[in-house]
């Protein structure tokens, strides 16, 4: 029961985490409906099996344990913030998989999730580059497009160099100024249409 509640808790502060840095941002409904797939029975009850006391991800446990996670095989089909999401086949299915270009809101959304997930799991440690590190960490690994990635790249640096409220604001006033507007990489810069 224990690792009921305890699950139940961690979802529950990683999704105030993020209603409220979303809606700092001007992402409100992205706040509101962030991550409602975490209350499935696919990803819940997995989730509380392999709870790991809210300091670590419960999918990286049933991991080791099983080889994969069916929970997070669920949870990423259904949440558009995860660049997994975005993953497919090219044009000409030889050439294999690819990331698609993400929507902007969504590449904010997936900083959002992961600066809320450092705070939730890291609490007192958690500092503003650690989301940046974590994604790093990784980064070689990751099927995602180039200027998702250069986006996110850009953001987690102007969080671990300029703070929460710059980024914030940038997101907000910038990013999101035209919320149906493009975005790419050009010559190392951040190109907003």
């Amino acid at each position: 029961m224990n690792k009921f509640f305890g699950h139940l808790c961690t979802i529950n502060r990683h999704k105030m985490y993020v209603l409220k840095t979303c809606f700092k941002a001007g992402l409100y409904k992205q706040g509101l409906l962030h991550d409602m797939s975490k209350y499935a029975p696919i990803e819940f009850f997995s989730g509380v099996k392999y709870y790991q006391g809210g300091n670590r991800s419960p999918i990286s446990k049933e991991k080791e344990v099983k080889g994969y996670a069916p929970g997070w095989l669920h949870h990423k089909g259904k949440n558009k913030h995860h660049f997994e999401y975005w993953i497919d086949f090219a044009k000409n299915p030889h050439d294999g998989l690819i990331g698609i270009k993400m929507p902007k809101r969504y590449v904010a959304e997936m900083v959002i999730d992961r600066i809320s997930a450092s705070k939730n799991y890291l609490g007192d440690k958690y500092t503003v580059v650690e989301p940046l590190k974590y994604w790093l960490n990784g980064k070689d690994f990751y099927v995602i497009d180039k200027d998702s990635e250069f986006l996110t790249d850009y953001l987690l640096t102007m969080l671990s160099e300029e703070g929460e409220e710059k980024l914030l604001h940038f997101i907000k006033h910038t990013l999101m100024k035209n919320k149906d507007g493009d975005y790419h990489e050009e010559n190392g810069k951040l190109i907003l249409d």
